[in-house]
């Protein structure tokens, strides 16, 4: 018989804690809330009570239903008060010592059919259940930050859990509008084995000086469509915090990927955790406030387009669809462009596509049909390079091997006037290989517009070991004219959105590929647990299976790190011809 949790103990009211109470007793669960000292069940209490203001502001609760909330909810510094309770949900902070002698406590404590969990977010739950006489009534339930609002909670099973207890907590966590994935007992689950990786990757970017913290936030937000940047979330979190779990998923899995930057020990060494301190990547304006202030890092627009040189025309060479969408971009924007149709049969094939692009965009309100005629008049043909003479920045968006490339940029060199800027889209090739085709490799930079181009917000710029610094600053300024949030790195593999985000994709095909979780429950997890717009499944069928592949190949031959390496399960796929949406087929089957 299924058991009805009546009345349910949270030890531990920190943040997590105090959520974890405020949701159990929102949804008619009578709630023991215990800590040990007075200042932390202050605490705890506040917290209730300014997230239940909160959701009343915002029209989500009645001032009834929070009486009602703080009616079920009993705060006490005595641990002997939970002796009657269904079930214990301990949210202590992440000790797994701390944790085995609350455990060994509440097994002496509670009644022998009570069940034990932990909100361990990255410790064995094992160890912790061997701390007491009932290993088969321990669990895991790992809720989300904020648990309040985040739909999922991880449910962890070790070896010697009953399944009848997990059943109970499933149905328990239906009751509270939660998602429940079950898993097994490893290290990070699976919400913190991914995102961990990724979030100590970035830190290794930031250390390198390969970008600065705002522009790998901002490859993330606004490249991926993540609700917060990585350096920003380590900052929510706690950098000591990250660094535990870090410790933890690294002593038992020893991927190099989840080994600790050093940087993140030196910050914690010097007190710099996060907002708790009011310092981490970010300073913010006081203590817990998550509010970030311009600090001795902080660089300004200003600054990053001082010494741009003047752009009055651009160029576009290619024909494929991402040079007519760099070209109709441009025109939109009112500068006049030179198009030489490289690769294309007729100049009229391409401008054909082009007006039906901007009709495309009339008929869906973007703009209007006075706004697409003067986009058509600032565009001209070009029979050759010599026609491109007098642009100031030519954009070479070619659809072909690497040596097209570089015969294109050996003839811009032989034509285009002195100063004018080279740029490329491309995301596969090293910019430095290209430039070096030319005699003048510091005017060449890398600008690769994220798509989709008319509707993507974002633009890396890649600035090689030769590129001239006003080179940078000019192709920050034109993509400014353009409408676009320009971010900055250096030539490596996969620049910045690509080189995030395809290793952490990585992981969840690996961790698929050991059988550990489902793709549903992977993309639940990330999706429901850590607000992600899209799991990393349907990303990778968004994204196409081969191009996901390419991407985490080129990052292995240039770093030579073993976590980079893609996963056999993804090159078999791609080998079948399972490439995703486009094939209709990838990590799942469609219709469409």
């Amino acid at each position: 018989m299924a058991r009805e949790f009546r009345k349910v103990g949270v030890v531990g009211l920190g943040t997590m804690g105090a959520g974890i109470a405020e949701v159990l007793a929102s949804h008619g669960v009578e709630v023991v809330a215990i800590d040990l000292s007075d200042e932390a069940l202050a605490r705890g209490r506040t917290q209730v009570r300014n997230s239940t203001d909160r959701a009343v502001a915002r029209g989500k609760l009645t001032a009834d239903d929070r009486a009602a909330i703080f009616d079920r909810v009993v705060f006490s510094a005595c641990l002997d008060d939970v002796k009657d309770a269904d079930l214990v949900i301990e949210s202590v902070p992440e000790n797994l010592d701390l944790k085995r002698e609350i455990f060994a406590e509440l097994d002496r404590i509670c009644n022998a059919e009570a069940i034990l969990a932990t909100n361990t977010s990255s410790l064995s739950v094992t160890e912790i259940s061997a701390a007491t006489q009932r290993p088969a009534q321990v669990v895991g339930t790992h809720f989300f930050n904020p648990a309040p609002v985040m739909r999922s909670v991880e449910v962890i099973r070790t070896v010697l859990t009953d399944a009848e207890v997990v059943a109970d907590v499933e149905r328990l966590l239906e009751r509270l509008d939660k998602i429940s994935i079950t898993v097994g007992d490893k290290a990070g689950f699976i919400a913190n084995a991914l995102l961990f990786g990724y979030l100590n990757q970035a830190v290794a970017m930031y250390e390198s000086g390969y970008a600065t913290r705002e522009d790998i936030d901002t490859a993330m937000r606004v490249g991926c469509g993540l609700p917060m940047g990585p350096l920003t979330l380590l900052d929510l979190i706690g950098l000591d915090v990250a660094h535990d779990i870090l410790e933890a998923l690294f002593n038992e899995s020893r991927v190099r990927r989840h080994a600790p930057v050093p940087l993140l020990r030196h910050m914690i060494t010097a007190g710099l955790l996060g907002r708790k301190t009011g310092r981490g990547f970010y300073t913010y304006e006081t203590p817990d406030s998550s509010v970030a202030v311009a600090d001795a890092h902080t660089s300004t627009e200003e600054q990053q387009v001082a010494g741009a040189r003047r752009v009055d025309q651009v160029g576009v060479v290619g024909a494929d669809s991402v040079a007519q969408s760099v070209l109709v971009t441009c025109a939109r924007a009112g500068y006049p462009v030179v198009l030489l149709p490289y690769g294309a049969d007729t100049a009229d094939v391409v401008l054909d596509a082009i007006e039906e692009d901007l009709d495309r965009s009339v008929a869906s309100g973007r703009i209007d049909e006075l706004s697409k005629k003067a986009a058509l008049q600032r565009i001209t043909v070009a029979a050759g390079y010599a026609d491109l003479a007098d642009c100031d920045m030519v954009i070479e968006a070619v659809q072909g091997s690497v040596d097209d490339k570089r015969a294109v940029f050996a003839g811009l060199d032989g034509a285009v006037k002195p100063g004018a800027v080279f740029a490329t889209v491309t995301s596969a090739v090293p910019i430095i290989d290209l430039a070096m085709a030319t005699s003048r490799p510091a005017d060449v930079v890398g600008a690769h517009f994220c798509m989709p181009v008319p509707g993507g917000q974002l633009v890396e710029i890649v600035q090689t070991i030769a590129t001239a610094p006003d080179v940078v600053s000019t192709a920050h300024a034109f993509c400014r004219r353009l409408g676009k949030q320009a971010i900055r790195c250096r030539d490596r593999a996969g620049f910045l959105v690509q080189a995030l985000l395809f290793p952490h994709l990585g992981d969840a095909v690996k961790m698929l590929q050991a059988r550990y979780a489902t793709v549903d429950d992977i993309d639940a997890a990330m999706k429901y647990g850590c607000g992600y717009p899209m799991g990393p499944f349907e990303m990778l069928d968004q994204n196409g299976l081969d191009n996901a592949l390419a991407v985490q190949t080129r990052l292995y031959e240039e770093y030579r790190d073993p976590s980079f390496a893609p996963a056999p399960l993804l090159e078999q796929l791609v080998k079948a011809g399972y490439l995703g949406r486009k094939s209709g087929r990838g990590f799942r089957d469609y219709d469409d």
